[in-house]
């Protein structure tokens, strides 16, 4: 369920879906990187401005599924403007800054993005641009992504499936909001 807080930008309403902490697990693959499965958290939040700020934490999983070390993070902030338009500024800590462009779909909370600018620091590894696909499916938050380098053109190098972490607010909030329960709480079943 897409919750819209009283205090959200009425700018970012259609980005609303994305609020929140999502945790879960994906797959990397790129030519001359290793290959892994990862886990991450992502979290959109807000203070009331028109932007969302974006973190993401990533890691490396083992077979079992254990962290192994940090993969990468990035953080950044996302506009939309009236015509649906969607901007980000993202930083990685690798040492790339990148502008990002794209839309929010008609009719349904998916956005596709595509990098405008692309700025390197002299550590880091070749790139040249992306796209991104992000969607609220079923309840979740799921993402694709693309890169190219010089060496390597436009492909999919990771995709993740994340669930929204709910808060003990968020819980004591959905309590509030049940219908009043019987005293021996077995009538509510019937």
């Amino acid at each position: 369920m897409i919750q819209i807080p009283s205090d959200l930008n009425p700018d970012l309403v259609p980005l609303a879906f994305l609020l929140g902490t999502w945790e879960g697990a994906g797959v990397s693959d790129f030519p001359g990187a290793e290959k892994c499965n990862f886990g991450q958290s992502v979290t959109f939040s807000h203070d009331g401005r028109d932007f969302l700020e974006y973190r993401s934490h990533s890691w490396v999983l083992d077979a079992e599924g254990n962290k192994v070390r940090p993969l990468e993070s990035e953080s950044g902030f996302w506009r939309i403007d009236k015509d649906r338009k969607v901007e980000v500024v993202m930083v990685r800590d690798d040492g790339v800054v990148e502008v990002w462009y794209g839309e929010l779909a008609d009719q349904k909370p998916q956005i596709d993005l595509a990098t405008d600018a692309v700025a390197r620091t002299a550590a880091s590894g070749p790139y040249s641009g992306g796209k991104r696909l992000y969607g609220y499916v079923k309840s979740d938050l799921m993402w694709v992504g693309e890169k190219a380098t010089p060496e390597v053109p436009l492909r999919p190098y990771m995709s993740a499936h994340l669930k929204k972490v709910v808060t003990p607010e968020e819980v004591a909030e959905m309590a509030r909001n049940l219908p009043d329960m019987p005293d021996d709480g077995i009538a509510f079943f019937k």
